[in-house]
């Protein structure tokens, strides 16, 4: 792309940022909180973008002017000097502009939301139950090396160990942006601890990555809602046991697709404090009905950014760990690491910047950048 292109492109949002700039600090748009929060939002990546407009220009002019001493300007000392700020900013010139290309694509606007996941045993048996819970475990060393907050909200235990389902939400800066990847069914191919004649299995989990819903993009009638309490039971101590701290609602939701009023039900027993619980179930409910309500749209945008990484498709195989060979591959873009214990413990983060690469590159040629 020629320069003056970029530079028309950035000169275009100068006004937008302006009039962002102005619309936070106005209290009528501070009052609505779903407009106040999209506009900051705004405004911070289209920071982002005159920063690096302002360094870009700067590093425009500073070729110009080199250009210019060199053509006119008969002292050695200012000819050397000229020379070098030409070679460090015809060096620079490229690396902003690909900066500034990353800082164009449309960003997906729930990038910044927390997230609820789930993860699921799939085919195995006992050993998908145990993988699961290898899963588990390798996004909350992840999370924690983020410093993330990970709670858990619902849990099914392996008959061996594992899980044979584990819901749980991440709160963090980025974190739906950085997570979304993992959506898919992982499969790993080792010798179950299980297994008596040293058999090499094959088994899988399923990973559900959901962006959570904000309260005001979906609407709830909580005077519909159904409340029961219950004790707990498992780990936690007497108290969990002898006090009911569960909770479960029921709730009446009509499908928008099929126009089918469905009963909702869901169950929290993460705390001892029964308000908690039913602040969390509140929570799973709005991200479960913004699921269900935003899927059109999740399909449409799918339509028209059906990226190879990122197809939102929860049944497609995404990603192979065997443990034999030591390595894990994302079938996807084709990456492979082969420090399957680091993964394991959580360094993951190499796979997902490679992902990301992976799709800013696919939706920088849809906007023709």
């Amino acid at each position: 792309m020629e320069n003056n292109s970029i530079l028309e492109k950035l000169e275009g949002l100068v006004s937008r940022f302006e009039e962002v700039a102005t619309l936070i600090t106005d209290p009528d748009v501070i009052a609505d909180q779903e407009r106040y929060v999209k506009l900051t939002r705004e405004y911070k990546d289209l920071s982002d973008i005159m920063d690096a407009r302002k360094r870009y220009v700067a590093c425009l002019n500073g070729i110009d002017e080199a250009k210019d001493i060199l053509a006119n300007e008969s002292d050695q000392e200012m000819r050397e000097m000229a020379r070098e700020e030409l070679t460090m900013n015809e060096e620079q010139q490229p690396k902003i502009e690909e900066e500034i290309k990353m800082l164009l694509v449309p960003k997906d606007p729930e990038d910044a939301k927390n997230v609820q996941m789930e993860i699921r045993a799939g085919t195995g048996g006992d050993e998908a139950a145990l993988f699961a819970g290898d899963i588990f475990q390798m996004y909350k060393k992840f999370c924690d090396s983020k410093g993330w907050t990970l709670s858990i909200t619902s849990v099914s235990e392996g008959a061996v160990g594992g899980f044979k389902e584990i819901d749980f939400a991440v709160s963090g800066d980025n974190v739906y942006g950085t997570l979304k990847y993992e959506s898919g069914v992982h499969r790993v191919q080792r010798v179950p601890a299980t297994e008596t004649q040293g058999r090499m299995h094959t088994s899988a989990a399923t990973v559900a990555v959901l962006p959570e819903a904000d309260k005001f993009e979906v609407t709830i009638n909580e005077g519909d809602i159904k409340w029961d309490t219950f004790r707990s039971s498992g780990a936690g101590g007497q108290n969990v046991n002898k006090v009911e701290s569960g909770v479960r609602l029921r709730y009446p939701w009509k499908n928008p697709i099929t126009g089918e009023t469905e009963e909702i039900l869901i169950e929290c027993t993460e705390t001892r404090d029964q308000p908690k619980n039913k602040e969390r179930a509140l929570s799973r409910l709005r991200t479960f009905i913004y699921d269900k309500e935003h899927q059109k749209y999740i399909d449409d945008i799918a339509s028209r950014r059906k990226t190879l990484v990122s197809t939102g498709d929860r049944s497609a195989k995404i990603r192979t760990y065997n443990y034999p060979q030591g390595r894990v591959t994302d079938h996807r873009i084709g990456f492979t690491t082969h420090d399957l214990s680091g993964f394991m413990a959580g360094d993951i983060q190499e796979m997902i910047d490679a992902l990301t690469v992976a799709e800013n590159a696919e939706r920088m040629k849809e906007s023709e950048l």
